[in-house]
């Protein structure tokens, strides 16, 4: 397999993450076309802002699948942390009825290396993960 590294001025890396979670209750509000904006698009202005790279992501209605290529001045917790605190703040700023019930996001996540498994496996399984709910 031929791995891809990347650099910074004292690194040289390969950090992959394969990250779950889902609502708070598993409220349905991954069926909203504007929540699910929101989502995708906070995701990618925090990928600029914490200069990690999205492989793969899918919204499906009870869960958000993330696979990215991390810097490793990040652990995965600071980034679980805010990509769900940046998304669900914009997602309860822009729908208020959902944050009245609550979190937006539960407090757990999934996070996995993909080390034992290629980048591309990973990135299949996301994006095939409509079709098992089809």
């Amino acid at each position: 397999m031929n791995t891809q590294y990347k650099m910074t001025r004292h690194a040289k890396f390969s950090i992959n993450y394969h990250l779950v979670w889902i609502p708070k209750y598993r409220r349905n509000i991954l069926d909203n076309p504007q929540v699910i904006s929101i989502i995708k698009d906070t995701i990618e202005e925090l990928s600029i802002k914490y200069k990690f790279d999205i492989i793969a992501m899918e919204i499906l209605p009870d869960h958000v699948h993330l696979q990215i290529s991390a810097l490793p001045q990040y652990s995965p917790a600071e980034l679980v942390n805010k990509i769900k605190g940046t998304t669900g703040f914009r997602i309860a700023r822009r729908f208020p009825e959902l944050k009245a019930r609550g979190k937006i996001w539960t407090n757990g996540y999934f996070c996995a290396t993909t080390g034992n498994v290629s980048t591309e496996t990973i990135k299949k399984y996301i994006e095939e993960q409509w079709t098992k709910i089809e």
